[in-house]
């Protein structure tokens, strides 16, 4: 039998940089550079995504909707690790401004985004951050991933009509 892990993750961008975070104390991407802010669904918010990448986006690093310019769900990942298959929603947004961060799950760094790959970072992460690099930063798509061994394989999701 399969279990899921669901998961959310938001990266904030200001101009050309990206604020990743370097986590500390995790069990499951501890030393690795990941999303600003994300973690794990509660459960009222399994339906709801959004629900939960915003309140981890409060929990850490004490931001608000408000505070955010263009935040949109563009990734929706899955990687099987054994028996488990692990979920993954990714969200974007603008910074409307830029302010003092701080993280309690670890070192917050802004990163221009053409040195982000230089980093280290869980398989799916890097594999769904070559693709915005490359096609989602240019489009306003919601992207579905599915890995393999050695890759990731995108399809956008378009409504059908």
């Amino acid at each position: 039998m399969f279990t899921l892990r669901p998961m959310t993750g938001i990266y904030l961008l200001c101009g050309d940089r990206i604020l990743m975070l370097h986590r500390h104390g995790s069990k499951v991407v501890d030393g690795l550079w990941v999303a600003s802010a994300g973690g794990h669904f509660e459960e009222n918010e399994m339906k709801q995504p959004a629900a939960c990448v915003l309140r981890e986006l409060r929990e850490e690093l004490n931001l608000a909707p408000e505070q955010l310019q263009g935040l949109a769900m563009r990734y929706v990942t899955l990687r099987r690790v054994g028996e488990e298959i692990r979920q993954n929603y990714y969200f974007f947004a603008e910074l409307a401004e830029e302010v003092p961060l701080t993280s309690n799950e670890g070192e917050l760094r802004w990163v221009p985004l053409n040195e982000v790959l230089a980093l280290e970072m869980p398989f799916s992460a890097r594999l769904m951050m070559e693709h915005y690099l490359t096609t989602g930063r240019f489009t306003t798509a919601l992207y579905a991933g599915v890995t393999d061994d050695h890759m990731m394989h995108f399809a956008e999701m378009k409504e059908k009509r």
